[in-house]
């Protein structure tokens, strides 16, 4: 993919520079604003799961397509729950569950200039596929051992 983790310095600098934001932090407060972002980027906000943890600015996901694992969860512990009480924002506003763009229930990107922020709070069930991909990958290349735990 050419993807490269450097060092960084100046972090609204490097979130400027970026077409795709990872977070995954144990913040308490904001550190990823509406002015860092470009137009068209996408961010995968996965820290931000209990009420207190919090990655993103209400104000950026306001004027983003937000997209949420779990509505409920989102709204009580995500990202989302703090545009919520800031009033940045409704449940309504929010575009899409990522079921429901699997599905094509729902359109994902829309236009190349639209900012999407993933709010992701982990559910059972995404930890159980990508467990399911790591392992195929594993025994498809030879790698890892089986353990019986029978006795």
């Amino acid at each position: 993919l050419g993807l490269e983790i450097v060092p960084v310095s100046d972090l609204s600098a490097a979130l400027r520079a970026s077409d795709m934001v990872v977070t995954c932090t144990p913040a308490r407060q904001w550190y990823v604003g509406r002015a860092d972002i470009r137009a068209g980027t996408f961010i995968a906000a996965i820290g931000a799961d209990h009420h207190d943890k919090q990655e993103i600015e209400p104000a950026l996901l306001a004027a983003s397509t937000v997209v949420v694992d779990s509505l409920e969860q989102c709204a009580t512990i995500g990202d989302l729950h703090h545009a919520l009480c800031a009033g940045a924002m409704t449940r309504e506003a929010v575009h899409a569950s990522l079921g429901q763009i699997a599905a094509g229930t729902r359109p994902g990107r829309r236009h190349s200039d639209e900012t999407i922020v993933f709010d992701s709070t982990g559910t059972a069930l995404q930890d159980v596929a990508a467990a399911a991909i790591a392992y195929e990958a594993a025994v498809a290349g030879g790698h890892g051992l089986t353990v019986d735990l029978s006795h």
